[in-house]
């Protein structure tokens, strides 16, 4: 079994599985936090994908499209904490 295989079978099928189970989260989630979490996986699988698809057709420029959306998920993530601390002390 070669890496490519690896890949094809066995890492993609988990990672598609995963985005479901993330996304049901992300529809279901009784409180603003619990989405905005799951949107930041749901973003996070995403890079995980276009990391193995950059792997298996060999083109590197999607690693960079990769790195540029983990850097927006970032900053989403840290505006959000920004926006519930803020939230709290208002309270």
């Amino acid at each position: 079994m070669t890496i490519y295989d690896y890949l094809y079978y066995i890492i993609l099928p988990c990672l598609a599985i995963c985005t479901v189970i993330i996304f049901i989260r992300f529809l279901k989630g009784p409180t603003l936090s619990d989405r905005v979490v799951a949107l930041d996986l749901l973003l996070t699988t995403g890079i995980g994908i276009m990391a193995v698809y950059s792997i298996l057709t060999d083109q590197p420029t999607f690693l960079d499209i990769a790195m540029i959306l983990a850097l927006i998920a970032f900053l989403g993530t840290v505006a959000f904490s920004y926006y519930l601390e803020k939230r709290e002390k208002n309270e």
